[in-house]
């Protein structure tokens, strides 16, 4: 993984207070990760770092669209992604990144390199399961979908014609006395 220096933020000679940070996210960023999971993406990411006496506090949000292939079908569709991130950076004696929500700088940093985080934000807001929204309301044309309706129908047939050819003659004279009352 590269160094993403659009991503490095300084935050040594910030004032105190609120500041805002906008990214534009697509293939080339998730090319420095080797993540291949989507054909393309664009995503809006925001940050806004509250820079503090002794800490800083940065809250991310993503909002977007990933080109991925729909798990059932296979057809390329763009799914929406969004979601939020919290981090609290502290600054001690050495680097600790072990807790997720937590960060520990060493004293003599001047910069945060946000572009992992945003990484791991985007890549966990993404689904398991992909489904193309066309499968879900019933307007999906594909070959692949035509030739699952056309198996399940017969197949549903076939069971039915089963089921009434081994009933009991003995069994639809009892039915016929519940429904001639």
């Amino acid at each position: 993984m590269k160094k993403l220096n659009e991503f490095l933020i300084p935050f040594i000679g910030l004032k105190l207070g609120k500041h805002q940070f906008e990214y534009q996210i697509d293939k080339t960023f998730f090319a420095a990760y080797e993540y291949d999971d989507f054909e393309s993406c664009d995503i809006k990411v925001n940050v806004v770092l509250e820079k503090k006496s002794t800490m800083l506090e940065l809250n991310f949000k993503h909002k977007g669209t990933v080109h991925v292939p729909c798990d059932l079908t296979g057809e390329m569709f763009d799914l929406t992604v969004k979601g939020k991130l919290r981090l609290v950076v502290q600054f001690g004696e050495e680097f600790n990144n072990d807790n997720e929500e937590l960060l520990i700088l060493p004293h003599g940093e001047h910069q945060i390199d946000i572009s992992q985080y945003i990484y791991e934000m985007i890549v966990l807001s993404i689904p398991l399961k992909r489904v193309h929204p066309g499968i879900k309301d019933g307007t999906l044309q594909s070959e692949a979908l035509d030739k699952l309706r056309e198996l399940s129908v017969k197949e549903m047939k076939k069971a039915e014609e089963i089921k009434e050819e081994n009933t009991d003659p003995r069994w639809d004279k009892l039915k016929q006395l519940l429904t001639d009352k």
